[in-house]
């Protein structure tokens, strides 16, 4: 794995989290939680310009993008509509390359996080987002180094 910052992406029907890592992949962090544009006009929706701007300032090496797939890991609609976006999000980053990972049950381990450490309600609902993006991005960093 070449040393660099990556860029881990939740994308939901309404909000889209944001993680980085480290510049070595030991460890993914928080960065944002993005309103999705889903208007439908000619110019580049807000969250894909908001996205390409984080890459650009941390200067990744790659963007995860969560795939949900599943139990039986197959992919349906929601994997279908996660392509689609991505798609538009490898045209605003290129050069940089867009990957996908499993994220099976990321939404839920990231609630029942914030929900252990007391975070709940309309504070919840603000960061789960980012919680779910950092916990793709931790999962995949994790499998890379066992890998290696």
């Amino acid at each position: 794995m070449i040393r660099g910052r990556r860029i881990g992406v939740d994308v939901g029907s309404v909000r889209i989290g944001v993680a980085v890592s480290d510049p070595d992949g030991i460890l993914a962090t928080p960065v944002a939680t993005v309103p999705r544009d889903v208007t439908k006009r000619d110019e580049l929706p807000s969250d894909l310009v908001e996205i390409a701007r984080i890459v650009a300032e941390y200067e990744a090496v790659e963007v995860i993008v969560g795939l949900p797939v599943n139990l039986a890991g197959k992919e349906g609609p929601a994997a279908a509509a996660i392509r689609q976006y991505a798609e538009g999000l490898k045209a605003v980053v290129d050069p940089v390359p867009v990957v996908f990972t499993d994220e099976r049950m990321s939404t839920v381990t990231a609630t029942r996080r914030l929900s252990e450490r007391g975070v709940r309600g309309k504070r919840q609902r603000a960061v789960v987002d980012q919680a779910a993006a950092t916990e793709i991005l931790q999962t995949w960093l994790d499998s890379q180094r066992r890998r290696t």
